[in-house]
Protein backbone atom coordinates (compact mmCIF):
# COMPACT_ATOMS: atom_id res chain seq x y z
CA UNK A 1 0.00 0.00 0.00
CA UNK A 2 2.66 2.36 0.31
CA UNK A 3 4.57 1.96 -3.42
CA UNK A 4 6.02 5.46 -4.81
CA UNK A 5 6.05 6.37 -8.26
CA UNK A 6 9.30 7.37 -9.29
CA UNK A 7 8.21 11.37 -8.98
CA UNK A 8 7.35 12.03 -5.19
CA UNK A 9 2.99 12.81 -5.10
CA UNK A 10 4.33 16.43 -3.18
CA UNK A 11 6.67 17.24 -5.74
CA UNK A 12 3.54 18.29 -7.71
CA UNK A 13 3.05 21.29 -5.15
CA UNK A 14 4.51 24.46 -3.77
CA UNK A 15 2.15 23.52 -0.67
CA UNK A 16 1.00 20.71 0.80
CA UNK A 17 -2.15 18.86 2.47
CA UNK A 18 -4.30 22.13 4.10
CA UNK A 19 -1.16 24.77 3.73
CA UNK A 20 -2.46 24.48 0.16
CA UNK A 21 -5.82 26.35 0.99
CA UNK A 22 -6.52 29.79 -0.42
CA UNK A 23 -5.00 32.86 2.34
CA UNK A 24 -7.48 33.68 4.73
CA UNK A 25 -8.00 37.44 3.78
CA UNK A 26 -8.31 36.20 0.15
CA UNK A 27 -10.72 33.85 0.92
CA UNK A 28 -12.70 36.76 2.77
CA UNK A 29 -12.91 38.58 -0.13
CA UNK A 30 -13.81 35.28 -2.76
CA UNK A 31 -17.05 33.58 -0.84
CA UNK A 32 -17.80 37.46 0.89
CA UNK A 33 -19.63 36.45 3.86
CA UNK A 34 -23.39 37.46 4.26
CA UNK A 35 -22.91 38.62 0.98
CA UNK A 36 -25.85 36.58 -0.73
CA UNK A 37 -29.47 38.05 -1.73
CA UNK A 38 -31.17 34.47 -1.54
CA UNK A 39 -33.32 33.67 1.71
CA UNK A 40 -33.62 29.85 1.94
CA UNK A 41 -35.63 28.97 5.22
CA UNK A 42 -34.05 25.64 5.75
CA UNK A 43 -30.43 26.32 5.33
CA UNK A 44 -29.18 26.62 8.85
CA UNK A 45 -25.78 26.95 8.37
CA UNK A 46 -24.52 28.65 5.56
CA UNK A 47 -21.77 31.22 3.83
CA UNK A 48 -22.82 33.85 6.35
CA UNK A 49 -20.63 31.95 8.85
CA UNK A 50 -16.97 30.59 8.70
CA UNK A 51 -18.28 27.19 9.61
CA UNK A 52 -16.91 23.70 8.74
CA UNK A 53 -20.10 22.78 6.62
CA UNK A 54 -23.20 24.03 5.30
CA UNK A 55 -26.15 22.67 6.94
CA UNK A 56 -30.12 21.93 5.74
CA UNK A 57 -33.23 21.22 7.63
CA UNK A 58 -34.68 18.55 6.08
CA UNK A 59 -38.17 18.85 8.51
CA UNK A 60 -37.68 16.03 11.06
CA UNK A 61 -36.02 17.79 13.50
CA UNK A 62 -32.56 16.26 11.98
CA UNK A 63 -30.46 18.52 9.99
CA UNK A 64 -28.35 17.27 6.69
CA UNK A 65 -24.48 18.25 6.75
CA UNK A 66 -22.73 19.05 3.86
CA UNK A 67 -19.08 19.54 3.09
CA UNK A 68 -16.15 19.27 0.15
CA UNK A 69 -13.11 18.83 1.22
CA UNK A 70 -10.14 18.17 -1.41
CA UNK A 71 -6.41 19.20 -1.17
CA UNK A 72 -2.76 18.25 -2.99
CA UNK A 73 -1.00 15.65 -1.83
CA UNK A 74 0.47 15.74 1.79
CA UNK A 75 2.91 12.63 1.64
CA UNK A 76 4.32 10.89 -0.94
CA UNK A 77 3.08 7.58 -0.52
CA UNK A 78 -0.47 7.26 -2.67
CA UNK A 79 -2.41 5.12 -0.03
CA UNK A 80 -1.66 7.30 2.76
CA UNK A 81 -2.33 10.20 1.08
CA UNK A 82 -6.02 9.07 0.41
CA UNK A 83 -6.28 8.04 3.93
CA UNK A 84 -5.05 10.97 5.58
CA UNK A 85 -7.51 13.28 2.95
CA UNK A 86 -10.50 11.49 3.08
CA UNK A 87 -9.81 11.59 7.39
CA UNK A 88 -9.96 15.18 6.80
CA UNK A 89 -12.83 15.72 4.66
CA UNK A 90 -14.73 13.60 6.95
CA UNK A 91 -13.81 15.57 9.96
CA UNK A 92 -15.90 18.84 9.01
CA UNK A 93 -18.68 16.53 9.78
CA UNK A 94 -17.71 15.78 12.90
CA UNK A 95 -16.90 19.43 13.94
CA UNK A 96 -20.18 19.80 13.23
CA UNK A 97 -21.93 17.74 16.30
CA UNK A 98 -23.33 15.24 13.10
CA UNK A 99 -22.36 11.72 12.52
CA UNK A 100 -21.56 10.92 8.64
CA UNK A 101 -23.53 8.73 6.63
CA UNK A 102 -21.84 9.15 3.05
CA UNK A 103 -19.27 9.91 1.32
CA UNK A 104 -18.19 10.32 -2.70
CA UNK A 105 -14.75 10.69 -4.14
CA UNK A 106 -13.05 14.19 -5.78
CA UNK A 107 -10.38 13.04 -7.48
CA UNK A 108 -7.57 14.95 -10.13
CA UNK A 109 -4.86 12.86 -11.97
CA UNK A 110 -2.11 13.19 -14.03
CA UNK A 111 -2.46 10.46 -16.33
CA UNK A 112 0.06 11.14 -18.22
CA UNK A 113 2.92 11.87 -15.52
CA UNK A 114 1.41 9.41 -12.96
CA UNK A 115 0.22 5.82 -13.20
CA UNK A 116 -3.35 4.92 -12.73
CA UNK A 117 -2.28 2.22 -10.25
CA UNK A 118 -1.30 4.64 -8.03
CA UNK A 119 -4.64 6.69 -8.21
CA UNK A 120 -6.09 3.27 -7.12
CA UNK A 121 -4.06 3.01 -4.17
CA UNK A 122 -5.38 6.66 -3.33
CA UNK A 123 -8.88 5.73 -3.91
CA UNK A 124 -7.93 2.24 -1.13
CA UNK A 125 -6.46 4.68 1.57
CA UNK A 126 -9.86 6.63 1.69
CA UNK A 127 -12.17 3.39 1.25
CA UNK A 128 -10.51 1.81 4.55
CA UNK A 129 -10.90 5.79 6.50
CA UNK A 130 -14.24 5.30 5.27
CA UNK A 131 -14.71 1.79 6.79
CA UNK A 132 -13.57 3.20 9.69
CA UNK A 133 -16.24 5.72 9.84
CA UNK A 134 -18.72 3.52 9.20
CA UNK A 135 -20.01 5.06 5.77
CA UNK A 136 -19.53 3.69 2.44
CA UNK A 137 -17.16 5.51 -0.51
CA UNK A 138 -20.35 5.39 -2.95
CA UNK A 139 -18.49 6.76 -6.08
CA UNK A 140 -17.45 10.31 -6.91
CA UNK A 141 -16.07 12.40 -9.53
CA UNK A 142 -12.58 12.62 -11.27
CA UNK A 143 -10.64 14.35 -14.33
CA UNK A 144 -7.05 14.67 -15.47
CA UNK A 145 -5.45 17.15 -14.43
CA UNK A 146 -2.15 18.96 -13.71
CA UNK A 147 -1.25 17.98 -10.63
CA UNK A 148 -2.65 15.13 -7.93
CA UNK A 149 -5.85 16.10 -6.18
CA UNK A 150 -7.87 13.91 -4.24
CA UNK A 151 -10.63 14.53 -1.12
CA UNK A 152 -14.01 13.69 -0.65
CA UNK A 153 -17.48 15.52 -0.67
CA UNK A 154 -19.05 14.15 2.34
CA UNK A 155 -22.91 14.13 4.32
CA UNK A 156 -23.99 13.69 7.85
CA UNK A 157 -27.16 13.41 9.94
CA UNK A 158 -27.73 15.92 13.36
CA UNK A 159 -30.33 16.36 15.48
CA UNK A 160 -30.97 19.98 14.92
CA UNK A 161 -30.57 20.62 18.99
CA UNK A 162 -26.84 19.04 18.44
CA UNK A 163 -25.82 21.67 16.15
CA UNK A 164 -22.72 22.97 17.00
CA UNK A 165 -21.01 25.74 15.64
CA UNK A 166 -17.23 27.62 15.44
CA UNK A 167 -19.77 30.54 16.69
CA UNK A 168 -21.48 30.07 20.24
CA UNK A 169 -18.98 30.42 22.78
CA UNK A 170 -20.09 32.03 26.17
CA UNK A 171 -17.36 34.40 28.47
CA UNK A 172 -15.80 31.78 30.73
CA UNK A 173 -15.74 28.49 28.66
CA UNK A 174 -12.70 26.56 28.64
CA UNK A 175 -11.08 25.58 25.28
CA UNK A 176 -9.71 22.04 24.74
CA UNK A 177 -7.70 20.93 21.58
CA UNK A 178 -8.18 17.10 20.78
CA UNK A 179 -4.83 16.76 19.07
CA UNK A 180 -1.20 17.90 18.98
CA UNK A 181 -0.28 20.62 16.27
CA UNK A 182 2.67 21.12 14.28
CA UNK A 183 1.84 18.71 11.26
CA UNK A 184 2.67 21.70 8.70
CA UNK A 185 6.14 21.83 10.36
CA UNK A 186 6.76 18.24 9.96
CA UNK A 187 5.37 17.63 6.79
CA UNK A 188 7.47 20.19 5.46
CA UNK A 189 10.52 18.63 6.76
CA UNK A 190 9.31 15.38 5.15
CA UNK A 191 8.85 16.66 2.30
CA UNK A 192 12.40 18.13 2.44
CA UNK A 193 14.00 14.96 3.61
CA UNK A 194 14.99 16.01 7.21
CA UNK A 195 12.28 14.53 9.37
CA UNK A 196 13.77 11.89 12.06
CA UNK A 197 12.40 8.99 11.60
CA UNK A 198 10.88 8.69 15.04
CA UNK A 199 9.45 11.56 14.20
CA UNK A 200 7.04 10.16 11.18
CA UNK A 201 4.64 7.26 12.81
CA UNK A 202 3.67 10.14 15.18
CA UNK A 203 3.05 12.77 12.27
CA UNK A 204 0.80 9.74 9.79
CA UNK A 205 -1.16 9.04 12.78
CA UNK A 206 -2.97 12.17 14.06
CA UNK A 207 -3.20 12.92 10.18
CA UNK A 208 -5.05 10.34 9.68
CA UNK A 209 -6.94 9.62 12.57
CA UNK A 210 -10.74 10.65 12.67
CA UNK A 211 -12.31 12.96 15.01
CA UNK A 212 -15.25 10.52 15.90
CA UNK A 213 -15.65 12.00 19.40
CA UNK A 214 -17.47 14.87 17.61
CA UNK A 215 -20.41 13.32 17.56
CA UNK A 216 -20.55 12.96 21.04
CA UNK A 217 -19.86 15.97 21.50
CA UNK A 218 -22.51 17.57 19.48
CA UNK A 219 -25.17 15.64 22.56
CA UNK A 220 -23.15 17.41 24.88
CA UNK A 221 -25.21 21.63 26.15
CA UNK A 222 -22.44 22.22 27.97
CA UNK A 223 -20.19 22.47 24.81
CA UNK A 224 -21.09 25.90 23.03
CA UNK A 225 -18.88 25.94 20.46
CA UNK A 226 -16.87 24.04 18.14
CA UNK A 227 -14.68 23.55 15.16
CA UNK A 228 -11.59 21.56 13.67
CA UNK A 229 -7.80 22.76 13.54
CA UNK A 230 -6.95 22.92 9.71
CA UNK A 231 -5.45 25.49 7.28
CA UNK A 232 -5.33 28.76 9.11
CA UNK A 233 -3.30 26.79 12.23
CA UNK A 234 -4.09 27.37 15.72
CA UNK A 235 -4.15 30.81 16.12
CA UNK A 236 -6.63 31.28 12.49
CA UNK A 237 -9.34 28.97 14.45
CA UNK A 238 -9.16 30.39 17.50
CA UNK A 239 -9.42 33.66 16.37
CA UNK A 240 -12.51 32.58 14.25
CA UNK A 241 -14.38 31.01 17.07
CA UNK A 242 -13.38 34.30 19.62
CA UNK A 243 -14.87 36.62 16.79
CA UNK A 244 -17.72 34.53 16.27
CA UNK A 245 -18.55 34.72 19.27
CA UNK A 246 -17.80 37.91 20.56
CA UNK A 247 -15.52 37.32 22.64
CA UNK A 248 -11.64 37.40 23.51
CA UNK A 249 -9.43 34.82 24.34
CA UNK A 250 -6.75 33.79 26.13
CA UNK A 251 -4.45 31.16 25.36
CA UNK A 252 -1.95 29.27 28.13
CA UNK A 253 1.11 28.65 25.74
CA UNK A 254 2.90 25.93 27.68
CA UNK A 255 -0.36 23.79 27.30
CA UNK A 256 -0.81 23.69 23.66
CA UNK A 257 0.20 20.30 22.69
CA UNK A 258 3.12 20.03 20.00
CA UNK A 259 4.36 16.83 18.04
CA UNK A 260 7.17 15.17 18.96
CA UNK A 261 10.44 17.08 17.94
CA UNK A 262 8.14 20.42 16.20
CA UNK A 263 10.61 22.67 18.54
CA UNK A 264 13.59 21.25 17.01
CA UNK A 265 12.27 22.03 12.97
CA UNK A 266 11.67 25.70 13.91
CA UNK A 267 14.68 26.03 15.45
CA UNK A 268 16.25 24.63 12.05
CA UNK A 269 13.51 27.27 10.34
CA UNK A 270 11.46 24.80 9.09
CA UNK A 271 7.87 25.88 8.08
CA UNK A 272 5.61 26.01 5.06
CA UNK A 273 4.94 28.96 3.31
CA UNK A 274 1.67 29.32 4.64
CA UNK A 275 2.32 30.07 7.74
CA UNK A 276 3.69 33.51 7.54
CA UNK A 277 0.48 34.53 5.28
CA UNK A 278 -1.64 32.78 8.39
CA UNK A 279 0.28 35.07 10.52
CA UNK A 280 0.12 38.17 8.26
CA UNK A 281 -3.52 37.99 8.58
CA UNK A 282 -4.20 37.49 12.75
CA UNK A 283 -1.19 38.64 14.00
CA UNK A 284 -2.89 42.14 14.95
CA UNK A 285 -5.33 40.59 17.21
CA UNK A 286 -2.43 39.27 19.25
CA UNK A 287 -0.82 40.33 22.62
CA UNK A 288 2.13 38.57 24.05
CA UNK A 289 2.37 38.40 27.55
CA UNK A 290 6.05 38.08 29.26
CA UNK A 291 7.79 35.02 29.27
CA UNK A 292 6.32 33.68 25.60
CA UNK A 293 8.89 32.03 23.16
CA UNK A 294 7.63 34.74 21.00
CA UNK A 295 10.08 33.54 17.65
CA UNK A 296 8.89 29.88 18.30
CA UNK A 297 5.36 30.77 18.60
CA UNK A 298 5.24 32.78 16.02
CA UNK A 299 5.60 30.05 13.93
CA UNK A 300 4.06 27.15 16.23
CA UNK A 301 0.55 28.89 16.44
CA UNK A 302 -0.48 29.87 12.83
CA UNK A 303 0.82 26.55 11.51
CA UNK A 304 -1.14 24.83 8.89
CA UNK A 305 -2.68 21.55 10.57
CA UNK A 306 -4.01 18.86 8.12
CA UNK A 307 -6.71 16.96 9.69
CA UNK A 308 -6.04 18.58 13.05
CA UNK A 309 -7.35 18.27 16.24
CA UNK A 310 -11.26 19.72 17.53
CA UNK A 311 -11.05 22.78 19.34
CA UNK A 312 -14.10 22.96 22.20
CA UNK A 313 -15.32 26.03 23.95
CA UNK A 314 -17.21 24.15 26.65
CA UNK A 315 -19.02 25.38 30.29
CA UNK A 316 -16.44 24.83 33.84
CA UNK A 317 -20.04 23.01 34.47
CA UNK A 318 -19.46 20.10 31.76
CA UNK A 319 -15.96 19.79 32.06
CA UNK A 320 -16.24 16.48 33.99
CA UNK A 321 -18.67 14.77 31.29
CA UNK A 322 -15.83 15.67 28.57
CA UNK A 323 -12.89 14.61 30.12
CA UNK A 324 -14.53 10.85 30.61
CA UNK A 325 -15.27 11.38 26.86
CA UNK A 326 -12.25 12.11 26.17
CA UNK A 327 -10.58 9.24 28.20
CA UNK A 328 -13.39 6.89 26.49
CA UNK A 329 -11.63 8.04 22.71
CA UNK A 330 -8.24 7.63 23.79
CA UNK A 331 -7.45 11.11 24.21
CA UNK A 332 -6.31 11.09 28.02
CA UNK A 333 -3.11 13.49 26.63
CA UNK A 334 -5.35 16.07 26.00
CA UNK A 335 -7.69 16.56 29.87
CA UNK A 336 -6.37 20.13 30.36
CA UNK A 337 -7.71 23.44 29.25
CA UNK A 338 -5.11 25.12 26.11
CA UNK A 339 -7.17 28.38 26.66
CA UNK A 340 -10.11 30.37 28.31
CA UNK A 341 -13.09 32.75 26.64
CA UNK A 342 -12.77 36.33 27.77
CA UNK A 343 -14.15 39.25 27.82
CA UNK A 344 -13.00 41.62 24.94
CA UNK A 345 -9.97 43.59 25.83
CA UNK A 346 -7.31 45.89 23.58
CA UNK A 347 -6.52 42.79 21.74
CA UNK A 348 -8.84 39.92 20.90
CA UNK A 349 -6.21 37.25 21.80
CA UNK A 350 -3.98 37.44 24.74
CA UNK A 351 -1.23 34.49 25.01
CA UNK A 352 0.24 33.81 28.45
CA UNK A 353 3.19 31.39 28.65
CA UNK A 354 1.19 29.32 31.52
CA UNK A 355 -2.13 29.01 32.91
Amino acid sequence: MSQLSETPLTSFTRNTGCSCKIAPQVLEQIIKPGSATEVFSQLLVGNESLDDAAVMDLGDRTALISTTDFFTPIVDEPFEFGRIAAANAISDVYAMGGKPILALAILGWPIDKLPAELAAQVIEGARAVCKEAGIPLAGGHSIDSTDPIFGLSVNGRVPIDRIKKNSGGQIGDWLFLTKPIGSGILSTARKRGLLQPEHNEPLLNTMGSLNKIGAELGAMTGVHALTDVTGFGLLGHVSEMANGSGCGVELYYDRIPQLPGVAGYIQQRIFPDSTTRNWSRYQSDIKFEKGVPVAEAFTLLPDPQTNGGLLIAIAESSISELEEKLKTFGLSDHLLPIGRLTEMGEKRIVIHPGA
